[in-house]
């Protein structure tokens, strides 16, 4: 191999190893159970924190931060977490989707997670939640 090839290989392999070792959303391998909710899964490296409502058919919340979660401006949904919560056991209430907010059901539990740019928040909704 001649010097301007291996440059050119090296440059392409760090390109690569820059692009690949990236951190974001995408990289998730694990999940963890919910703070609010044991059987609702949650990314293992979210950081969670208290999140304030005053919405009387919320029952429990709480804020997740992970880097691009919702892409730019929340407009992208997790396809890859909606998928692993599926997996939980979750069914996801499409009639009952509201801009960021997405809802999945469970039995006779109903959460909500509503997505945004670099967090998200769940809450768990009161028995009384009113469905379409």
């Amino acid at each position: 191999m001649d010097i301007n090839k291996i440059g050119l290989f090296n440059i392409c392999l760090l390109l690569l190893c820059l692009v690949g070792c990236s951190s974001s959303y995408n990289e998730i391998i694990s999940y963890e159970k919910a703070g609010i909710n044991q059987d609702f899964p949650v990314p293992a490296k979210a950081e969670s924190s208290k999140v304030q409502f005053d919405n009387p058919y919320i029952k429990k919340g709480e804020k997740y931060r992970l880097k691009n979660i919702g892409g730019e401006q929340g407009l992208y949904p997790p396809s890859d977490y909606f998928e692993e919560i599926n997996t939980w056991g979750w069914e996801v209430l499409k009639e009952e989707q509201m801009g960021h907010a997405n809802f999945f059901r469970k039995g006779n539990t109903i959460i909500s997670i509503v997505i945004h740019e670099d967090y998200f928040e769940l809450y768990e909704m009161d028995e009384y939640f009113p469905l379409n």
